[in-house]
């Protein structure tokens, strides 16, 4: 998104605004047990876990945030950027890439369900001569990086046109599918034939490739927008009695989909993990006291539909990696009270714990004075070593691995990661 936010969110913090950029996608998948992590003693479990730790980033497709880096181009240079960006994983001793293929109801495959995405090509629909998804999985294992489908459920567009989709997308064939909302277009969360739908469009990819992972991002119902209310009136009069109120039964839709679609995964490939990126903050404690010690303006919870540490501690995903965009002691959502609270939250549970780091922020001018500090991020993994529910790590986004505008990359590198290692299993 040529500094596009991937988050569409505001945290308030004692008058403070901070605005988060965003893109907004072998062996069975058995969860290492956090409880004997705890067991190992003291100074013991970082050294074990080293030997196995999640490293991954982002790579973003929509509107070519990391990859490729315009539409259009001719199909051996899109090979290439890919090429390049999984290199610099290696480099950086990574293990994982998250790679969006699925970014605005689209597919980086050729989909019996959806449109080729007008990211490859400038145009949606038409075929960009190859396989990407086909080609990015072999170029991946041959680097022993694990790849991870990263997918978007709902979000169909960045505008509000249907008329500028292709003739035979489902969002025009359906168009009481769709709530246009904030700008964007969407499908409908509480329509149930549409959460089948999209699951029937994502794992038609897990079928058919060698991915090691499917994987969500933080959004389903979309971020407030001020002034604008998501129009579902009539899927609420239809489907909602029974629940206490509007927020109840979204929540309760966004749970189906993602208890459906980690089951719907398992039955067709056991071994393929499922994992979510969630924004960080579930609830703040004000909201519930089971909530974490932040001034988020934004919860999850309340805002987004998504009952994220409900989905934890039902062990419905594999793996989690909330997005801890903050620097260590951010009055709002401050990163060492965030990380502790999602160590809380996973233990006990066969649910993999890793953090998501904002490597986009390390030296951009418009952010606060941790943010010029090389060594910010080195610390945020210093700090998660004290948690052995903290199995890794993944860095927003692939753009940022590689270019290391202030060496922040360089410096975790240096401090954290002596060698590769593979992922936890």
């Amino acid at each position: 998104m040529g500094r596009m936010t991937r988050r569409g969110f505001t945290v308030a913090a004692a008058g403070m605004m901070s605005a988060m950029l965003a893109t907004g996608e072998a062996g069975a998948a058995v969860g290492r047990s956090s409880a004997a992590a705890r067991t190992a003693g003291a100074g013991g479990p970082a050294e074990r876990r080293r030997k196995r730790e999640f490293r991954g980033m982002w790579i973003a497709t929509v509107v070519n945030v990391d990859w490729p880096s315009k539409p259009g181009l001719p199909p051996e240079r899109q090979r290439e950027e890919l090429i390049t960006l999984l290199d610099a994983a290696v480099e950086r001793r990574l293990n994982a890439v998250m790679l969006q293929i699925r970014p605005t109801a689209d597919a980086f495959w050729p989909s019996p369900f959806e449109p080729w995405s007008e990211y490859l090509t400038g145009t949606q629909g038409r075929y960009p001569g190859w396989d990407p998804l086909a080609f990015a999985v072999r170029e991946a294992h041959r680097r022993r990086i694990e790849l991870h489908g990263w997918f978007n459920p709902y979000r169909i567009a960045n505008h509000t046109d249907p008329g500028r989709l292709v003739a035979t997308h489902p969002a025009r064939i359906h168009p009481e599918w769709v709530v246009p909302y904030g700008g964007k277009l969407y499908y409908n969360p509480g329509l149930p034939e549409v959460r089948r739908f999209v699951q029937d469009a994502m794992l038609d990819a897990v079928s058919r490739y060698d991915l090691d992972g499917v994987h969500f991002d933080d959004y389903f119902y979309p971020y407030p927008v001020a002034g604008q209310r998501f129009d579902d009136d009539a899927a609420y009069a239809r489907y909602g009695s029974g629940f206490p109120d509007r927020a109840a039964w979204r929540r309760d839709n966004i749970d189906s989909l993602v208890r459906e679609m980690g089951q719907r995964v398992k039955r067709r490939k056991r071994h393929v993990q499922f994992g979510i990126s969630p924004f960080a903050v579930w609830r703040n404690r004000s909201a519930d006291p089971l909530g974490s010690d932040t001034r988020a303006g934004v919860q999850t919870y309340d805002d987004l539909g998504a009952d994220t540490r409900k989905w934890v501690r039902e062990e419905w995903i594999d793996y989690i990696v909330p997005q801890v965009y903050w620097h260590i002691g951010f009055a709002a959502a401050d990163y060492a009270k965030l990380v502790p609270w999602w160590a809380e939250t996973v233990r006990d549970t066969d649910v993999q714990l890793y953090i998501g780091e904002a490597l986009y922020r390390a030296g951009d001018p418009a952010q606060p004075a941790p943010w010029q500090d090389p060594a910010e991020l080195s610390r945020h993994l210093t700090l998660c070593r004290e948690y052995p529910e903290v199995l890794g790590n993944v860095y927003f986004s692939a753009k940022q691995v590689v270019a290391d505008p202030i060496g922040a990359m360089a410096r975790v590198v240096k401090d954290h990661y002596p060698a590769r290692v593979r992922p936890p299993r």
